[in-house]
């Protein structure tokens, strides 16, 4: 047990019940019950939220409210320590596994975040895709859902990556848009304060379990996009499409690029952000011969076949250390859907 009375943690149990696909979420700050985590369903499930004492930046734990964009953004916490329990639906086994796991704000931080346009510069063939099918092999070539199978509640970018993301997120969609976040997982680095001052914000993922833990959605749909590239939302139906640090594992990512351009409204726009960390067995051929820069040109000429998007922008939003090390870059290509 760490002794010092300074350094504390929030504790969330969540517990999914056997042969139910219900998911209950609680939040506590040092005893001030939280709302911002929304119910995904209610029936048989249990919820439980405590503080207890760990050794984690005192800092990260000052909140006295999860934040709105009309509160106090400054007094939001670095970090949310949680302790997830979970049972897998389905299985005949009482005993649950729990694992602690640290949710980054991205707020609260010491970093800077300047966002630098980046020239795209590759000009693509204007009739068909110069690419084939061997550009999209991956090495390891197996069924997704397995590789994917076993919840994997960890971030796959450091802090300035996630803050620098979460902070472009902030100031690039507006409030009371209807979200969707492809590839997602068990966070979506969005703001805090997002689940209040968004619509409607659904994700599609590999994994469910991660998505249930995914305390800002508001409706999720389990979808492996590299066996079926359709998204199971109506035409027309969001005003921003998120894609984080995945199109490098989609072997259908022109398919896919017109089913974002298909869901989102006239003038809505789709955010894809590309850092240089990736599963090397699962990203596709030709990302692997490519550096940073080629892989935006890659993501442009994906965007250009899939049609139907304004002139597309790219910028680089890493994030700056204050000694000016080095940490992940961060990279967005955002491209909105033409009106006419």
């Amino acid at each position: 047990m760490w002794k010092n009375p300074s350094f504390r943690r929030v504790v969330l149990v969540a517990i999914t019940a056997t042969g139910s696909s219900s998911l209950a979420l609680g939040l506590q700050y040092g005893g001030n019950d939280i709302s911002r985590f929304k119910f995904l369903s209610s029936a048989a499930a249990t919820f439980v939220s405590s503080a207890s004492m760990i050794g984690a930046n005192p800092a990260s734990c000052n909140a006295k409210d999860a934040a709105s964009k009309e509160g106090s953004i400054k007094n939001n916490p670095r970090y949310i320590d949680q302790e997830l329990e979970m049972q897998m639906d389905g299985i005949d086994n009482p005993r649950k596994r729990g694992m602690l796991v640290q949710r980054f704000t991205g707020d609260s931080t010491p970093y800077s975040f300047p966002v630098t346009p980046v020239r795209l510069v590759k000009e693509w063939p204007k009739d068909k895709p110069p690419f084939e099918d061997r550009d999209f092999e991956r090495q390891d070539e197996n069924d997704d859902g397995s590789f994917y199978a076993v919840p994997r509640l960890v971030y796959h970018i450091d802090e300035p990556a996630v803050a620098s993301l979460t902070q472009y997120y902030r100031n690039n969609i507006s409030a009371g848009s209807d979200i969707l976040d492809i590839c997602s997982s068990w966070v979506s680095h969005y703001p805090l304060e997002f689940p209040k001052t968004m619509k409607r914000i659904s994700a599609t993922g590999m994994n469910p379990l991660e998505l249930k833990f995914n305390d800002q959605l508001t409706d999720f749909e389990g979808r492996n996009l590299n066996k079926d590239p359709k998204l199971p939302y109506k035409d027309n139906s969001f005003d921003a499409v998120t894609c984080v640090v995945s199109i490098d594992y989609l072997n259908k990512p022109i398919q896919i690029l017109k089913e974002v351009h298909r869901v989102l409204r006239p003038g809505g726009k789709v955010i894809i952000s590309q850092s240089n960390r990736c599963f090397s067995t699962k990203a596709v051929r030709m990302w692997l011969t490519m550096n940073d820069r080629q892989h935006l040109d890659l993501i442009n000429g994906y965007l250009q076949y899939a049609g139907g998007f304004e002139p597309r922008k790219a910028f680089d939003i890493s994030a700056t250390m204050p000694d000016n090390s080095y940490r992940d870059p961060m990279f967005i290509i955002e491209a909105v859907k033409e009106t006419v």
